[in-house]
């Protein structure tokens, strides 16, 4: 058999995760929080099985569910999304996105994504025939360079992909970022796929610019969100989609034939839960002490670094330490420190090494202080 995808190989997430239990490092490589979610979250979940929401929820999704995302979106970014044509609920982000890449992209289409990339979407716009365009984002801002961008459009550019707030670097798209690409993608009928995972997990006052935010942008655009990056249960996979009738309609041409449904209990849980929005409000804080009581940690070590704006990642610069790969870097502090972290490198385009590893900080306070105290001998 020939591979459809001959040069993918086991993702580095499983690679560092499998190394952190042979070695018995703490783990901050793999992006989920080990503590549990609310136990009121868990009730809900629980009482919507008892109650015998237990066989296939409607394809689009829990309409209870959609009516609450609804309200959510338009809460949060003034946008409508229609919960009976607009809204659906997915097997976590992943899904969506693969979903959306599958129902829009044909064989030599390019797209473009923002390096360092999230690794499931370059292998999902190959599986369907389409070429990946990266943008190089550097080091220490990450910020888009549009011109860059706009260069890199051909007559074969079909979507653009973003990611904000951003995987691994913790960067956050700008009102001005989303305005450049609203112009780009107006300019050139380019679809957008906009990565939203992280849109509750914000720091320092910063506003995530959704694309919902922006009308012209909204109109050519897939959103797509993560309950369990917001709600720390990220085995549960529930995630949803937000697109315009007319694409949605495409997508879920795909998703139907692909999961058809997700997990019916867990929309019913989520739908109860969302109904007081304070529940996801306060995320941002949430998250963000834990950032600032990693950082101050380990504020006297050799690791430099620029406090994370957005996700519960943290880069951290090694260069006054060592000049070895960031690969081998973290394989050593993973088998002689006993601290797994990721290599930053394979998200990059061509593999750039900017000696830096993410870590993450969703972890109890326990475990940042054990991490920290590693660091800090380094």
């Amino acid at each position: 058999m020939i591979s459809k995808l001959p040069n993918v190989t086991t993702s580095i997430f499983t690679v560092m995760s499998k190394m952190a239990s042979e070695y018995g490092a703490l783990n901050l490589s793999q992006g989920f929080p080990n503590f549990e979610s609310d136990p009121v979250l868990i009730e809900a979940v629980s009482k919507a099985m008892k109650d015998g929401f237990n066989q296939y929820a409607p394809m689009q999704g829990d309409l209870g569910l959609r009516e609450r995302i609804y309200e959510k979106v338009q809460t949060l970014y003034g946008k409508k999304y229609n919960p009976t044509s607009e809204i659906t609920i997915t097997a976590g982000a992943t899904q969506a996105i693969f979903t959306a890449i599958a129902a829009t992209i044909h064989k030599g289409d390019e797209v473009i994504i923002f390096a360092p990339a999230y690794d499931c979407y370059e292998p999902a716009i190959k599986l369907f025939g389409g070429v990946t365009k990266a943008i190089q984002l550097k080091p220490p801002f990450y910020t888009p360079n549009w011109g860059e961008v706009a260069q890199a459009i051909s007559a074969n550019t079909k979507m653009i992909i973003i990611n904000s707030p951003h995987n691994p670097s913790g960067t956050v798209f700008s009102e001005k970022d989303m305005l450049q690409l609203q112009i780009l993608a107006d300019k050139h009928n380019l679809l957008v796929l906009s990565d939203e995972v992280y849109e509750h997990i914000i720091f320092d006052t910063e506003i995530h610019q959704s694309a919902a935010r922006f009308e012209a942008l909204s109109q050519r655009t897939f959103i797509t969100a993560s309950f369990g990056k917001t709600f720390h249960n990220t085995g549960w996979k529930m995630g949803y989609c937000l697109a315009p009738e007319n694409l949605m309609k495409e997508f879920q041409k795909v998703h139907q034939y692909n999961v058809f449904c997700v997990n019916h209990p867990v929309q019913k849980g989520l739908a109860n839960y969302l109904e007081n929005p304070s529940r996801f409000l306060s995320i941002p804080n949430f998250y963000e002490e834990k950032r600032d009581f990693f950082l101050n940690l380990i504020k006297d070590s050799k690791f430099q670094f620029m406090p994370s704006k957005g996700t519960y990642f943290q880069l951290l610069d090694y260069s006054k330490i060592t000049d070895e790969s960031d690969i081998a870097f973290a394989e050593k502090l993973t088998k002689e420190f006993k601290l797994a972290s990721i290599p930053t490198s394979v998200f990059n385009k061509n593999q750039a090494d900017f000696k830096q590893l993410r870590v993450c900080f969703a972890k109890t306070n326990e475990t940042l202080q054990q991490a920290a105290a590693i660091l800090n001998n380094i």
